[in-house]
């Protein structure tokens, strides 16, 4: 792999944070913490580590609003059945992605699956939330999603990395998913002695975070290592992000997000992120008096 002039060099490692979600389910979050509320434009990453399940123990977030922002689920084992005020509902299954955009709001459910409920199971995925910008905080609630089958997959040249391509483009392989605003989520696997230099626009915000395995990341002039629950931010000069597993063996399973800050004001309450103190009281409104989806 040519060493590149421009790559990337690594600002912070944060490790995640272990809290509850929902009825309870436990999951690792590396932001937002009240060290640090977002990372522009991306509101939250919520990690639901894998867990096995026995009978009547698997939780779920039943219904809850949101207003603002999207939600993207992505499912690594168990399934989850998720619906909604507007009617949409489905189930999500190992390797699924579901994009939803709340827009000016939706109401809705996230639940193991009966199965899992009722038998127990292995559960683990994550949820990512995208912040949209102020023009399009009232846009109509929309749903992509996007079975395992149909993510596109890219392969390196040399065969040592993979990825499932949710948003974006790698090795020329582009994502079925449209976003409102241009994101690239990818979930690489890379194999011992494997190396990626993932192109990224010059001032975007970039992150790595760690699933299995340990991994070198940025420059090679600079590199830092990180381990799996910890999330690798890449400062934002250059247009070049690299990752390298230089382990004798094991795989390296990271996502990688990237994203085009807002620089807009952030005004958030639980599942409501907008632009000022007004709108988020106008949301609550909304929902109380039931106009809100």
């Amino acid at each position: 792999m040519a060493v590149k002039t421009n790559e990337r060099r690594v600002q912070e490692i944060i490790t995640s944070i272990a809290t509850k979600e929902g009825e309870g389910f436990s999951i690792r979050r590396p932001f937002p913490t009240r060290e640090r509320s977002y990372i522009d434009p991306f509101l939250l990453l919520d990690h639901m580590e894998p867990v096995e399940l026995g009978p009547g123990e698997a939780k779920g977030a039943p219904h809850h609003p949101h207003r603002g922002f999207e939600t993207v689920t992505y499912m690594l084992e168990g399934k989850m059945i998720h619906e909604d005020s507007a009617g949409h509902g489905g189930e999500i299954g190992p390797g699924d992605v579901q994009w939803m955009t709340a827009g000016r709001g939706v109401i809705h459910s996230e639940m193991p699956s009966p199965f899992l409920f009722e038998k127990g199971g292995r559960l683990h995925g994550f949820q990512l939330w995208v912040n949209l910008p102020a023009d399009k905080k009232m846009m109509a609630p929309r749903y992509q999603e996007i079975k395992s089958a149909a993510i596109p997959e890219a392969v390196s040249a040399d065969g040592k990395v993979s990825a499932k391509v949710i948003a974006g483009t790698l090795f020329g392989v582009t994502a079925q998913i449209d976003t409102v605003i241009p994101i690239t989520y990818l979930h690489l696997r890379l194999q011992p002695g494997a190396a990626v230099q993932i192109p990224v626009t010059e001032g975007d915000t970039a992150f790595a975070y760690v699933i299995t395995g340990a991994g070198s990341f940025g420059s090679e002039s600079q590199q830092s290592t990180a381990g799996a629950d910890q999330l690798v931010l890449f400062g934002n000069t250059g247009d070049i992000a690299t990752i390298s597993n230089a382990a004798a063996s094991g795989e390296l399973s990271v996502l990688f997000l990237a994203g085009k800050p807002l620089n807009e004001p952030v005004a958030r309450y639980g599942p409501f992120v907008m632009n000022t103190p007004a709108q988020i009281e106008q949301a609550v409104r909304d929902y109380q008096n039931g106009s809100l989806a």
